[in-house]
């Protein structure tokens, strides 16, 4: 599907999923990857992203780039979400199928799925039901991602699928507690209130929402993995229960654990021996949010990296980049 010559365009390679592609790209023994930095490349302008392709002319596209955060973010910043996410990946997949690129990933998020879909979640639940409404507009924006990859291969033959992640975490990832995801926001926290000597950490909601972990670099090598293996358009390609191609797959461990018990892993693994309270007046979002990962797993592909390893590894970066004033917040 793809090989040593080609030349391969990761779309926010600074990001924490970007970097992670480029690492697994790497150690494939992939050579040729072009990356561009915000400022001389805005994703959100066509003008400019046009411009670029037809100067670079890579024919192997990844994208990862797309405005990102919690749900304090999600809540407050609604119109961004949808439009900065509409613009990037419209101008890169459109770009992409016009400049004749041969394949293209479009990474989504497993917040596509209906708040209260079966689980664990098949991809067929796609557009079955309501989404949750704490970041229903990043997901509408990512669902027309999907489509339009979709589209495109049904109408021109354009081969572009998708990969839905479920929750992430691992080097690059952003630790600022005001627009952070549930786990950097929990190591954040209670390394603030290990080194602080602090007696309590109050944590949002109830602590009983499940949820699935998936570490980075997991993610980079499923990425390259399906690049290599994942062609929609075969017999042998994984279907759904009405037999027909899947052009996106879910990506992530099959396992998840309540919040509350993540709390107390990261505490114990930062050494924090105080109390954790919950704000119940804060909301816990989806009640549980599990991936099937059955088709995936069929194509040959295993996530590899346990949590309570990974948790360990990124609270090791964490506290030495947090020591030296590194870390992105």
């Amino acid at each position: 599907m793809i090989n040593y010559d080609d030349t391969f365009f990761v779309a926010g390679h600074n990001g924490m999923v970007g970097s992670a592609v480029v690492r697994s790209l790497k150690k494939s023994g992939y050579k040729k990857i072009l990356t561009e930095s915000r400022d001389k490349l805005d994703l959100t302008s066509l003008e400019q992203v046009k411009s670029w392709f037809s100067k670079h002319k890579p024919n192997v596209v990844i994208i990862a780039a797309a405005k990102v955060g919690g749900i304090a973010a999600n809540y407050n910043f609604p119109s961004e979400f949808l439009l900065e996410n509409l613009k990037i990946q419209n101008n890169i997949i459109e770009t992409a199928w016009l400049n004749g690129v041969k394949r293209l990933l479009f990474l989504g998020s497993s917040c596509i799925y209906p708040k209260y879909a079966s689980q664990p979640i098949k991809e067929e639940s796609l557009l079955s039901g309501y989404l949750e409404p704490t970041n229903e507009w990043y997901a509408v924006a990512k669902i027309s991602g999907i489509k339009l990859c979709q589209a495109l291969r049904k109408q021109y033959g354009f081969d572009a699928f998708s990969l839905m992640p479920t929750n992430l975490y691992g080097p690059g990832d952003n630790y600022d507690l005001e627009n952070s995801h549930v786990l950097p926001a929990l190591i954040r926290k209670f390394y603030d209130a290990y080194v602080n000597n602090k007696k309590e950490v109050i944590c949002w909601g109830t602590g009983q929402p499940l949820r699935e972990f998936l570490h980075v670099d997991d993610l980079g090598d499923a990425c390259v993995y399906s690049l290599e293996r994942f062609d929609p358009d075969t017999v042998e390609s994984p279907k759904d229960k009405y037999s027909n191609s899947l052009n996106f797959l879910n990506v992530g461990t099959g396992k998840d654990l309540k919040i509350i018990e993540l709390a107390e892993l990261i505490a114990k693994t930062i050494g924090f021996k105080g109390k954790i309270n919950w704000d119940k007046s804060k909301p816990d979002g989806t009640p549980k949010k599990q991936l099937d990962i059955t088709r995936i797993q069929n194509l040959g592909w295993q996530p590899k990296i346990k949590l309570s390893d990974g948790i360990k590894k990124t609270v090791d970066v964490f506290i030495k980049n947090y020591s030296d004033g590194k870390i992105r917040v």
